[in-house]
């Protein structure tokens, strides 16, 4: 991460840091972080706290923060466990020196989180597009991070998997270290008599067996030492000295192959240093927003509109350093913008000077990309920050408190330009009254007069004048309870407060005697302002608590609004339902009827004399289940609609409703323009304008429908593919297609026994199609035609209407 850009007056901008305490939310943000990151930001506080520079880059920091949020609320953080502080091992690569097999395997460890982290935005980069910018690695550090592992295993310890010298060097010591203690345990069975204890040991990185110090010179070999009391002697046997000898070559050479294996890492890692640094920075990065999400969701927080125009306008702020600590914090809109100023006021521990710092913390939140916690924010790119809480008396200055003050005034004066926010606690004060009124009356002009967005906090009596007369000025008061002489710390707009301080002074345990003398001493005009103040501060607290009632009260009409719409809803989803339901029961009973009238045909034509005798009975039974199909019967009826609605409507009526495609009864006579109607098995209200009168249709002697140009309008009929309304020409030639279509066509027009033909005359070129089409577009017979749909075959066949 960069280092931070020091403001051009380095003295007031640490100053304001230092005033704002936003030491403490770095702090805090430390404690979110995962990386090495957390302990330098814990070390060096807000200089390791990038701080945006311009507007640009405060929308993409916090464009990021957002990202980062909206991941962990779907539970999809930031991969970032495993984070090492490889730094220093790099650097130290850099001056040509050979890394540690632990610190190797932290630097593969630490690449793995930049892989795991470059893969993991990728593949959502169409979701966290500015995090996906900002944080992507080189992926060729994949091939350093596989070396690595390859050659170290967890813990840090060379692998025999780095080189096959390594292996074997390792496979000989390890047979060597059991010939040697198999051995010696042989020798401790074969002179159990001189031996102080039945265990082999080691002195010197030599194996060693203990003997008693009276018989030592019974087994030749090398004494490495004797115990503390003396009375063992550890001897190397003669018999393994040769073996041992062989083992100390053998450790040597493995240890050269190790160092061998550790440099050429080590230099993969040099040459890698850039790369490696700009991943790290990444991760730091990520570490950052993901512990700024963190943050905002803990807080409640929002990501504030970050707008060109100096201006700040929040909805409900709380201080974000007292919601860390678990502080209840009364929510306050606050609004200021450059060339304007607030001048608030009220007693004495009101919450005035944590107003300040709240909207200062707030502009200094939206240049570091950190979510705030509000309902609505809307925070300009501030620049610069200025703040003056607190005493700033300096005695090695020889300065007092007045004169600190003032001296940082002046600075203030002169880098006070459009974009620049002042918080300014109790200004001008320490000094005469009437001289420091009236001095803060005139910074406060040419502090908006130079665009500085102000905040002032005041006992004042004419700056509160001035802001009720000034245009650019605005009165706000922190609220206090009239009653029990208590702070609300609720923010009242264009209302001056009253200072109460002898309400504080009561509070704090100045006796009553007292406070009595000193109300007596006030002016006149001063006890008339303070009861005037506090009977509209009364009023004010009044109209607050009102305005929560009724605004509580709107939000429960709004969610009563929305559960009866969604309840609207349900029952107009199960009418759609139980009407969808009772169409399906009509289609399938109608699909049974016409597979039972095909059956009834078949039988005709095979034995005629035996089957007439119960078709008549069976045709009665289907036509008199088909009328039963409740609501849809008007299907088969070939029912026409009128156009307009009813004049008159009675209980017991039928009408049908085109919105629902279904006949309805009336139930109830109508009432204020609705009435009550059943279908089927439902019970409804509905307009009466939606109702339609149904007319029979006029039949023939025959029974047939009055034939002519105009056929009345019937809703779609069913069409069931049979074996006696189907043809099929598939290879035959044109002409002797369209004949036996023409034939086929007629004799079902003439049965009046069928509503559709199904001609199957295959795709291939599509000429035969194509002729038959054309000759349908003519035909006396068709009503109309169209491709079959993929269950019926699909283009492979025209599907006719017959007239």
């Amino acid at each position: 991460m960069r280092e931070q850009e020091k403001p051009q007056d380095h003295e007031t901008w640490r100053k304001t840091l230092r005033d704002l305490e936003w030491g403490r939310l770095v702090q805090a943000l430390a404690q979110r972080c995962k990386g090495p990151l957390r302990r330098r930001l814990e070390e060096q506080g807000e200089e390791a706290l990038p701080l945006a520079q311009s507007l640009a880059e405060s929308q993409i920091a916090m464009a990021e923060s957002a990202e980062a949020m909206e991941l962990l609320r779907e539970r999809e953080g930031l991969p970032l466990d495993g984070i090492e502080d490889i730094r220093p091992a790099i650097a130290h690569t850099e001056k040509q020196g050979v890394l540690g097999a632990l610190a190797l395997w932290s630097i593969a460890q630490t690449l793995g989180v930049a892989r795991q982290l470059r893969r993991f935005l990728g593949q959502r980069q169409k979701r966290v597009p500015h995090l996906y910018a900002r944080c992507m690695t080189d992926p060729s550090l994949d091939r350093v991070e596989e070396a690595i592992r390859a050659a170290i295993d967890p813990g840090g310890i060379v692998s025999d998997r780095a080189s096959p010298e390594l292996r074997r060097l390792r496979a000989e010591a390890s047979g060597l270290r059991n010939r040697i203690v198999g051995r010696l345990e042989q020798m401790l069975i074969e002179h159990e008599a001189i031996i102080s204890d039945r265990f082999v040991t080691q002195r010197d990185g030599r194996y060693v067996i203990p003997l008693r110090s009276d018989s030592y010179d019974q087994i030749p070999g090398i004494v490495h030492g004797t115990s503390a009391s003396g009375a063992t002697v550890f001897v190397e046997p003669r018999a393994v000295v040769d073996l041992q000898n062989r083992l100390v070559l053998v450790y040597a050479e493995i240890e050269r192959e190790e160092q061998r294996i550790l440099g050429m890492l080590s230099e993969l890692v040099r040459e890698s240093a850039q790369p490696i640094r700009q991943a790290l920075d990444a991760i730091d990065w990520a570490d950052l927003r993901n512990a700024s999400a963190q943050l905002g969701i803990e807080m409640g927080a929002v990501v504030p509109r970050l707008v060109e125009l100096p201006r700040f306008a929040v909805r409900k702020a709380k201080h974000p350093l007292l919601l860390l600590e678990g502080v209840e914090v009364v929510p306050n809109d606050i609004e200021v913008k450059s060339g304007e100023g607030v001048i608030v006021s009220g007693p004495n521990a009101g919450g005035k000077t944590v107003l300040l710092k709240t909207v200062g913390l707030f502009a200094l939140m939206a240049r570091a990309g950190l979510p705030v916690p509000a309902a609505e924010a809307e925070i300009a790119f501030f620049d610069p920050i200025m703040s003056d809480v607190g005493d700033d008396q300096s005695i090695r200055s020889n300065l007092s408190t007045f004169s600190a003050h003032i001296r940082m005034i002046a600075k203030f004066l002169e880098l006070t330009k459009e974009g620049a926010l002042l918080l300014l606690d109790e200004l001008a004060t320490g000094t005469d009254p009437d001289e420091g009124a009236a001095l803060a009356c005139a910074l406060v002009q040419a502090f908006c007069e130079r665009g500085g967005a102000v905040l002032v906090t005041t006992h004042y009596a004419p700056l509160k004048a001035l802001a009720a007369r000034d245009g650019r000025l605005r009165n706000a008061s922190v609220g206090l309870d009239a009653e029990r002489l208590l702070p609300t710390f609720r923010l009242h707009w264009d209302v001056p407060g009253p200072s109460s301080a002898l309400a504080v002074a009561q509070r704090f345990g100045i006796s009553a005697d007292i406070i009595e003398r000193a109300r007596g001493l006030l002016p006149e005009h001063s006890r008339v302002f303070e009861a005037v103040s506090l009977r509209l501060e009364s009023e004010t607290n009044r109209l607050h608590v009102l305005k929560e009632a009724l605004e509580s009260e709107r939000a429960e009409l709004q969610k009563e609004r929305a559960r009866l719409k969604s309840e609207l809803e349900k029952l107009r989803e199960r009418d759609r339902k139980a009407l969808s339901e009772e169409y399906e029961k009509f289609r399938s009973a109608l699909r049974e009827a016409r597979r039972e009238i095909d059956e009834l045909r078949k039988a005709l034509k095979e034995n005629p004399a035996e089957s007439m005798k119960g078709a008549k009975a069976k045709l009665e039974r289907l036509e008199s289940d088909l009328e039963g199909e409740g609501t849809l019967q008007g299907l088969l009826r070939g029912e026409k609609l009128e156009g307009e609605a009813p004049s008159a409507i009675a209980p017991g009526q039928r009408f049908f409703v085109p919105r629902l495609g279904s006949e309805v009864e009336v139930l109830e006579a109508p009432s204020r323009g609705k009435v009550r109607v059943a279908v089927g098995s439902l019970k409804l209200w509905l307009e009466t304008s939606e109702l339609r009168p149904i007319r029979e249709p006029k039949r023939l002697q025959g029974g047939g429908l009055q034939s002519g140009k105009s056929p009345p309008p019937s809703l779609p009929r069913e069409s069931i593919q049979t074996s006696e309304n189907t043809l099929d020409v598939r290879g035959m030639r044109v002409e002797e297609a369209i004949a036996l279509t023409e034939q086929f066509l007629d004799r079902l027009y003439s049965a009046s026994t069928e509503s559709f033909a199904f001609i199957i005359h295959g795709i291939g070129s599509g000429a035969l199609r194509d002729a038959i089409r054309s000759y349908l577009a003519k035909s006396v017979y068709a009503r109309s035609f169209r491709s079959g749909t993929i269950e019926e075959g699909g283009d492979k066949l025209t599907v006719v209407e017959l007239r």
